[in-house]
Order: C-alpha cells, then structure tokens, then sequence
C-alpha cells in the first residue's frame, strides 16, 4: 500500500471562452512511501490524454485508467518508483455551467453576453479541474499559469510573477507559487476585471466589471477594516501579499474563501447608492468580515479531515459579526446574531433529522440547507457560549495559541479545546465534546418548590423522541427579589437534574440570562412565568431576555408542550413593546403560525395581530427616519409584510403610493424598496407585472435583480401566480431560482397550486445546482405540502431510491412538514 504526499502542482490552463473548454497539464511532485505501484487520484468530469512519470531529466508515459464512478484516476507507476517522484498528466476539461468546478459566470448588459471563466472548488470540486488529491489535509504549494487572450485579465491566488506575449494575440500569465494550502481554496479566473486598489503592506483590492467598479469602493474600506482587525486580534500576520475581492454574476453561494481571491455575489460585495438598504449594507460587511477571518481560520489552520469543517466554519460566523460589532457598535449585531444564527440553529437542531456539529466518519462533507445551520450557526452559537464561559480574553489568548501552533498545518476539534483549556484553565474539552458530537441540545424545565429551584434537562425536539442524552451546560441565572433587587449567578449543570437553594426572598427567576446559552427553557410554574410576563411588560427585563422568552414559547407550542392560546395569553405582555429585537421574533412567530394554519382558521391570528401590528408601526413609523437603528429597519420591512397580509389598509395604502412614486421616478427610498415591491405585487396587476419584467431585464444592480425576484413570488391573482411560475423557469437566473421558489412558497395565494407544480417541471428543477435543488424542495413541502402529506410521502419514497443526494433534505423537509401538521391539528 502507497503513502501519498503531495509536495508541489505546476498547473498550465489555456481556457477557451468561445467554445467553454480547456486545455490543461498539470505536474505534480509527490513524496511517495511503502510497497505497490498503483497510485490513485481524483478526477471528474475530466478527459485524460496522457500520463508520464519523469526519469532523470525527461518524462515517460505510465499506464492509467480513469473510473468516472468513483471518480477517479488510477495510475500504475513503473517497477520500484518511490520517494519523490514527478507525474505529468495532459487532459481536456470543460468550463460548465454548473457553478463548481471551472465554470463559466454570464453577464448580460444591453442585450450583450459577457463571460468570465472562474474556478468554486469547496468542498470537493477541484477535481474537475486538474487531477489532484482533493481532500484538506493534502497541502501542497501550487504554481499555476494560465494563457488566456491578450485583451483579459487572469487572477489567482497570488500576485502575478510574470506575464509575456505569445502569438495569436494571446499571453501567458504566471503567478507567483503559493503558501501550502489545501485544494479547496485554488483560484484562478479569467475575464474583463476591472479593479480598484488599496495599497499598502497588503494590497487590498475589489475586482469587477467596468460598469460596476463604481459600487466597489465601500467593500474595499471595510475590506482592508477587517484585514486590520483580524491581524491585530489573531495576533499572526496575514501571510500573502494581496488580498482581492472579487465579485461575480453568477455565484451559488454568498461568497468562498480563496486564499488571496475572495470571490462574492455582486449583491454581496457591492453597494449601490439609493438601493443597497441598511440590512444590505451590514450584510456586505459580515460577508466581507465572514470571508477574511477564513484567511486564518480554513486557510491558515485547516481542517485535518471534513468532518472538523466546522472550525473554519464557525469561527468565520462567529467573526463575522465581531469584526462588524467592532467598527459599527450602533448597528447592535451581536443582537442580530442571536436572532440570525441562534435561533437559525435552535430551530434547526430541534428535528430528529439533525446531526451533530462534528460528523464523525464522514469522508466528504455536503454544505446543505441540512448541515449548514448545524455547521455555521450551531457552531458559531457555541463559540459565543464558550466566550461568555471563559472570558474574552482567555478565548483571544487560546485561539492565538491555536493559530500559531497550527499555522501552515491542519488540526482537530481537540487542538482547539486544548487551546482554550490552557488559556483558562477549565474544563472546555470535556464540556465541548459533548457539544459537537452528539445532535440536538437540552431543554431545561425550570419548576419551584418551596425554596428550591429544580432544573431537569432532556433533549428538545419538536416531535417525540425518548433520549438519555445530557449536556454540561454553563447555566447563567438572574434572580429577581421581593425589594426589587436582582442577583446573577453562575453554574454548570452536568446531570440530568439539579437542585439549587432558593432564598426565601426570590420572587422570579430567569434561565439564560442574556441568552449565550444554546438551549430552551420552559417554565413549569405559573407564577414565576407571570412574574417574567410584569417585567416583559415594564421592560425591566432587557431586550435580549424578551426575545428569549417569546423566542422559547413559540418553540414549546411547535413541541405540544404549551397551546397556541397560551402563547397568546403571554403575548399581552409584550403589547407596549418597543425594542426591535423582541418585536422581530414574534413577527416571525405570527407569520409562521398564520401559514400553518388553515385559511379557516387564520381570523383568530389576524384579531390578535392586526391592532399589535398597527401600534407597532405607528412606533417605528411607517418610513424610514434618519438616524434610526438598522434592526428597525430590518423590523419594518417584517412587520409590513405581515401587516399586508392580514390586510392593514393604512399599510397598504403606503406601500401602493410608493410604488406608484417608484414606477414614476425610479427611486424610492433604498430601504422600503424590496417592503413596496411585495404589497405592490399582492395587490397587482398586469401592469405590476409588467414593470416588474421590465426593470428585471434593464437594471444593472443585483440587489434589485433580488428584490424584484422576492417580489415576483407575491401576487395575489391566481392569474399573475400562474404567469410567474413559467417567467421564473425561464428568466430567473439559476443562482437565484431558490429564492423565487421559497418566494412563491411562502405566498397563501400560491400555496395550494406549488407541489402540482413542483411535479410537473421536476426535471427542470432537478438539472439545478444541488444546491438549489435542495432548497427548493425545503421551500415546498413543510407548508404547501400541509393537505397532501400522503401523495408527497409516496412519491418520495420511491423518488429517492433513485435520487439519494437530495435524501437530507426530503427527510428533513418531510419532518417539518409533520411538524407544522401536528401544530395544525392542534389549534
């Protein structure tokens, strides 16, 4: 058996942008051990012409077969060839259109196709590039060069090291070689960029199309920001000598970490002047944060197996949001992480099909609807937790041993709670391990007697499911006194039940004070609960706390545990309220049980919702004022949805005034843009529709290509629903038709006609992006599936005895779907 290493790839491409395919050689320099002459690597979709292996100062052709398959390429290396040795490998490759791979991003401007070939390698698609060992521990440094025509530019990892004329008007452009870095993280792209620099010890630079450089200045401040941050905080310097940031048309994800060539959604990097909004804005700049902290976390210290992703991952998540908390304190963002990431997580952990944060045995692991909330939200959640724990300056002290230790190398779970153990001195490893493998996370039943607290934890999940499972969980409790004093205090829970001494003078408790710890909690006594209702009431308990307690009440309706009037009953409390946060998670909650419910039963939620939403719009106002808070604008767009839905008039009197104005003048105000595109379009008409096509094809923004595609979804005539649904299958580009699926499948009006639908353009929908594909099915069946649970449940038992890639997210979107039945049935 052959041990396998990779020292150095010398990779030549010559892409042809005409007819989308490649030409390629790659040599690889490899330290090879043990006994056996077949050597194994990974390809797809690739067309090998030859192989050699070099001896002495020429090369020799080898034997080779390649197993589409397993997607692999098996080479038998002649007698007695071990230590280091040189293989070349010629092929043929095609530039797709599958968004992975080397795939080819198309532009349209005034009727005009542009392209630009680049490269998405995570998390196992640099083999449909070049041969290769594709997997994260096998780093390499990698030379590349590329010959392209004259009149393009080519980007890389690296700056370029050399660039000379060749005939054909054609040049042949080389870069300088890399760190040792994994796969995943090659870049390479050719096309019409056009840049704006920042220069400096590192030159930061924004990389896009002429007509777009314009919108690229704001990314490149914060870009060179969160460079600054990172180094200062990481306290290990940022190891190449540029860091580009790229914005491309078509972009499966919001962005990837290419070591030294960021490459981002246009909406996701560039910011346009009167149309970009607020929560655009702070998006861009958790993007950018998100995707430069994964300079040092993924690429710097990578993960010595796919099942540890969750350390590049979670970390990138977790700073995100810190390095914009940093240089924007008044846009409160650690409040959003715990609406964005936290309850993201809860929610999705809360389903039997759920998986731990570190997926044991997993030789190659999917970024999917199922697994990235575990990986990224879960995971980022438990950072926040740990910090809180140990202090914010044992975990900056930890994880600067952790990145020091490892630089240039791969590590484990372990390596880091090693890191944060010594920096401590507590016992982070036995409390994290349990945390990232086992699924799910504890719900913890609160009940007083007499002067004792007791604390029982079990598992949380929506439906029922007997586990023996307990966590170590860093418990933050405040105490509120019969003199109106209050106490806070620590501890950990490591049993399944705990007792704690109450003092006499103890009138209320609450678990999970400022909401770090990642769990549920239900009160079992009245009174304390009634208690916590009178200070939601007079705002003596803060915002982060409010939206823990509604937050962890609508879960227990979901769970059974508690009925939907007992939620409302609580939800009088929080009549006056006036923070943003809490405001947002019962927006959420209403809207949520709205669309579960029968349209019969839906009255009971509008004669709740239509007076609270009224007063709630009159507090933030129904536009945009100067100065306000970002979550308030992020509020109002909510909050003027829900109202349009239940038919507040003086909202939709707004929104349909706008639009008018917007149809006129072209220009609203950037922040009830997407807000007036919606109300417009479920009150629409033919002439709606019209406009909405119209400014589609013409602008030159992608955050109004967005906005127009959410707003697309919501028409209210059956007619206009009908005609969108063949417009969005041959107009919405295929990086955005998750976003129109998931648009039309939260429209009431649309619902009822979305599985038919969905069964007759199946193969349409099934030639997506994996991707996408999946999110489409997540879009449809947990609610438009409610009535026709047993057709879908028989389809797809046959569907996925052929079609196993989409099983996560069927299995899981089918456990949603019982959920929301149950919680149907039970109202």
């Amino acid at each position: 058996m052959l041990s396998i290493l990779p020292i150095r790839y010398c990779l030549r491409l010559e892409p042809d942008l005409t007819h989308f395919k490649f030409k390629g050689r790659v040599e690889i320099q490899l330290d090879i051990q043990g006994q056996g002459n077949e050597l194994t690597l990974d390809i797809l979709e690739l067309q090998i012409r030859s192989c050699q292996v070099l001896s002495g100062d020429h090369f020799e052709d080898c034997s080779f077969k390649s197993d589409a398959q397993k997607e692999k390429l098996e080479i038998t290396l002649p007698p007695a060839r071990t230590g280091v040795l040189t293989l070349g490998i010629d092929y043929l490759g095609e530039i797709n259109n599958k968004m992975a791979g080397f795939y080819r991003s198309k532009t349209v401007l005034h009727d005009q196709e542009t392209y630009i070939a680049l490269t998405q390698f995570q998390e196992q698609d640099a083999r449909r590039a070049f041969p290769c060992l594709d997997h994260p521990a096998q780093k390499a440094v990698f030379e590349i060069e590329l010959i392209v025509p004259a009149h393009l530019t080519a980007v890389s990892n690296c700056p370029i090291e050399k660039e000379e004329a060749l005939p054909d008007n054609k040049k042949r452009v080389r870069f300088q070689p890399t760190p040792k870095m994994s796969t995943y993280l090659v870049f390479f792209s050719v096309g019409e960029f056009a840049f704006l620099e920042d220069p400096g010890k590192v030159q930061v630079r924004v990389a896009a199309l002429p007509s777009l450089l314009e919108y690229a200045e704001y990314s490149l401040k914060f870009g060179r920001k969160s460079l600054t941050y990172s180094e200062d905080y990481y306290g290990v310097p940022y190891p190449l000598p540029k860091l580009d940031l790229i914005a491309i048309a078509d972009f499966v994800f919001g962005a990837m970490e290419n070591w030294g060539a960021v490459t981002f959604r246009e909406n996701a990097l560039l910011l346009y002047p009167g149309i970009t909004s607020k929560a655009g804005e702070e998006r861009i700049c958790e993007i950018i944060a998100h995707e430069i902290a994964h300079q040092w976390f993924g690429n710097l210290v990578t993960p010595s197996d796919w099942k540890y992703l969750w350390l590049n991952e979670s970390f990138a998540t977790y700073f995100g949001y810190g390095v914009v908390d940093h240089y924007y304190p008044e846009w409160e963002v650690w409040d959003q992480f715990v609406h964005e990431q936290v309850d993201i997580a809860l929610q999705r952990d809360a389903y039997q099909e759920t998986t731990p944060i570190e997926m044991a045995g997993a030789d190659r692991v999917a970024i999917n609807l199922s697994t990235a909330p575990i990986i990224y939200s879960k995971g980022g959640s438990m950072l926040r937790m740990i910090e809180a724990y140990i202090g914010a300056q044992n975990f900056q002290n930890g994880l600067r041993h952790y990145l020091k230790k490892f630089e240039y190398a791969c590590a484990a779970s372990h390596d880091l709670w090693d890191a944060f153990a010594a920096a401590s001195a507590k016992p982070i490893d036995r409390i994290m391990k349990t945390w990232v493998e086992q699924p799910g996370f504890p719900l913890l039943t609160a009940t007083r007697t007499d002067n004792r607290l007791n604390i029982r934890q079990e598992r949380f999940t929506y439906l029922p499911l007997h586990s023996e499972q307990v966590w170590p969980v860093p418990l933050v409790i405040d105490y509120y006194y019969r003199d109106g004093a209050a106490k806070t205090i620590t501890t950990l829970l490591e049993t399944r039940q705990t007792t704690l001494e109450l003092d006499p003078a103890v009138l209320a408790y609450k678990l999970n004070t400022g909401q770090r710890g990642f769990f549920r909690v239900h009160y079992l006594d009245k009174p304390n609960l009634t208690e916590l209702g009178v200070r939601v009431q007079n705002k003596t308990l803060p915002p982060l706390d409010r939206w823990g307690l509604d937050n962890d009440l609508y879960a227990l309706v979901r769970k059974g545990v508690i009925s939907l009037a007992d939620y409302l009953e609580f939800f009088a409390y929080y009549r006056n309220e006036d923070a943003w946060l809490p405001l947002l998670s019962i927006s959420d909650n209403l809207l949520h049980a709205y669309l579960v419910m029968d349209p019969k039963q839906r009255a009971r939620i509008t004669a709740v919702a239509k007076p609270f939403l009224a007063k709630v719009m009159d507090h933030i106002g129904y536009q945009p004022r100067p100065g306000e808070k970002h979550g308030i604008s992020i509020l109002r767009e909510q909050i003027i949805w829900l109202s349009a839905l239940l038919g507040l008039k003086p909202v939709v009197t707004l929104c349909l005034e706008k639009f008018q104005e917007l149809m006129k003048k072209g220009v609203i105000h950037e922040d009830l843009m997407k807000s007036v595109m919606k109300v417009a379009a479920l009150h629409g008409n033919q002439a709606t529709f019209a406009w909405l096509e119209k400014t589609l094809k013409t602008t030159t923004s992608e955050h109004t290509r967005t906005n127009i595609t959410i707003a697309l979804g919501c028409f209210q005539k059956l007619e206009l629903i009908e005609q969108t649904k063949p417009f969005i299958l041959s107009q919405i580009p295929a990086r955005n038709i998750s976003i129109a699926v998931g648009s039309l499948a939260a429209n009431p009006h649309a619902i009822p006609g979305m599985w038919d639908w969905y069964l007759t353009n199946l193969q349409k929908f099934e030639a997506y992006h994996p991707s996408a594909y999946e999110r489409i099915i997540a879009a449809i069946i947990p609610i438009c599936g409610m009535g026709k649970e047993q057709a879908i449940k028989n389809f797809f038992s046959n569907y996925l005895k052929k079609n196993k890639k989409v099983q996560d997210a069927v299995n899981l979107s089918l456990e949603r779907l019982e959920v929301n039945l149950r919680m149907r049935g039970r109202i």
